[in-house]
């Protein structure tokens, strides 16, 4: 805090230069009651344009036309501008501006908040506070196992007298001093989170700024790139801030403790010593503005994620066109050689793998086997051989019967294989039999239930000329459309 860093702070930080602004009061009672009272993240221009105008409108009524003669417009848009930087002016999915507090300006809003005088000061709550920090620092960072488990008997027996205390009819209670005091505590340290998970958000935001920067100017390979930001990103997440940030939102998320603090929280609020203070009516539900403060936090970072693929993707894209333009000029000058080739080798292409030839796997002489042709001359047989059996051969015309099937099931929807062989009788026995069966197995419509038999009969003629029927038990096949 000397001279310099004062001086620096005076003309530089943006709370600084609202404190001394003409329209602080203007500036900073209005965007309390927008944004910090309502605990809201951001407004649409729209809104807070129409918000503001009601406001200047009712400063002009009271301290006459000429007071702060511009459109509510162009004061949010002053007081986002770089030069003063109390508002965050950015846009989202839409294309209407959004506004949003910044860090400075909520830094000064609290300061402001302090300087008004309080009816009642406690002290004591905020002593207890510091002791039990202390008590809980000590013991959490005690590594002697024989002084934590003292620790623990100490406080084992001292809960056993509170309790045998308690049963006897003797109940202690906190007088209204004391409640009020404890309560001023509760809100305080309430508000002041709200105001850091601004605070943490504005960190996590400015990470995103310099991913945003290096990816916009980076030159280099995707692998670098992604590896000095996958590095900055784990860095912010294991800091202190990030860890801490982290713990308290996994705290938060259970649903038990939600319940536990909305109940405790409307017992509280009822007590009559609480209701003399007039505690804020959001109070009951600040734990939902916590959670809404950090899921807000959370998607700061989620865009982190988003940018990263989306500069994947874009590089991607660049690879890919360059690489058709290489192909693409390739074809063009393979196209120009072959209408006027080179008279010689104009280029060659170097062989895949290397050719390694070892001296000691080179197998030895071996002698060639002399082949000795049989010259006995062969003679014809004098016997009658029957030709006919190469003309008896039987072969099923696959086709043929899947047409039959196709045909049966032009005039029903399905059709069951006794059916379809009532209609086209079997002319070659079991091999025909057989090939309507492959047929049902290489068709996925077809249904074979192996729970029942069908009995399926043929004429046959055996080879003296005799006429018999032929018996077969399958399985049942049905063919569908």
């Amino acid at each position: 805090m000397d001279f310099a860093r004062l001086e620096h702070l005076r003309v530089n930080h943006p709370a600084w230069r609202l404190l001394k602004s003409d329209h602080a009061a203007l500036v900073m009672g209005f965007l309390k009651r927008v944004f910090v009272d309502l605990n809201v993240r951001s407004h649409g221009q729209a809104n807070l344009a129409e918000a503001l105008e009601d406001e200047l409108f009712g400063l002009r009524e009271t301290l006459g036309p000429q007071a702060y003669p511009k459109a509510a417009l162009e004061y949010l848009n002053d007081w986002a501008g770089n030069d003063k930087a109390w508002l965050r002016k950015f846009y989202l999915s839409s294309d209407e501006p959004q506004f949003e507090l910044t860090v400075a300006t909520e830094k000064a809003i609290g300061w402001l908040a302090a300087l008004s005088e309080r009816a009642f000061v406690g002290t004591e709550s905020r002593l207890l506070m510091m002791f039990e920090l202390l008590k809980q620092i000590s013991a959490g960072s005690d590594s002697d196992p024989a002084r934590r488990l003292a620790d623990l008997h100490l406080r084992r027996a001292a809960l056993d007298l509170e309790i045998a205390r308690i049963e006897r009819g003797d109940v202690p209670l906190l007088d209204a001093t004391a409640i009020k005091d404890r309560y001023q505590q509760f809100a305080a340290l309430a508000r002041e989170l709200l105001a850091d998970f601004r605070e943490v958000e504005h960190n996590f935001r400015l990470l995103d700024r310099q991913v945003r920067e290096r990816i916009a100017l980076w030159e280099g390979g995707k692998g670098a790139l992604l590896d000095d930001i996958l590095g900055r990103h784990d860095a912010i997440a294991e800091s202190d801030q990030g860890r801490s940030f982290r713990a308290f939102f996994d705290f938060l998320m259970s649903a038990k403790r939600q319940e536990v603090l909305s109940e405790r929280l409307e017992r509280v609020l009822s007590l009559e010593a609480v209701a003399d203070l007039k505690p804020d009516p959001r109070m009951k539900r600040v734990h939902y503005d916590w959670l809404e403060a950090g899921e807000h936090t959370q998607r700061t970072v989620a865009k982190l994620s988003q940018q990263l693929g989306r500069f994947i993707d874009d590089r991607a894209r660049l690879e890919n066109r360059r690489i058709m333009e290489i192909l693409r000029e390739i074809e063009i000058h393979a196209v120009t050689i072959r209408q006027s080739p080179p008279p010689r080798e104009f280029h060659f292409i170097d062989e895949l793998r290397a050719s390694i030839e070892l001296p000691f796997e080179r197998p030895l002489h071996t002698g060639k086997v002399k082949l000795r042709l049989n010259s006995a001359s062969l003679t014809a047989s004098q016997t009658d051989i029957d030709t006919e059996a190469l003309f008896r051969q039987l072969v099923i015309d696959r086709q043929a019967l899947r047409s039959n099937v196709e045909r049966a099931l032009q005039m029903r929807p399905q059709i069951a294989l006794t059916e379809l062989l009532a209609l086209n009788p079997l002319k070659h026995g079991v091999a025909e039999l057989v090939v309507y069966l492959e047929l049902a197995e290489d068709d996925r419509h077809a249904l074979i239930d192996e729970t029942v038999l069908d009995h399926i009969c043929w004429h046959a003629i055996l080879p003296d000329g005799q006429a018999v029927i032929r018996e077969a038990r399958c399985a049942r096949v049905v063919f569908v459309q």
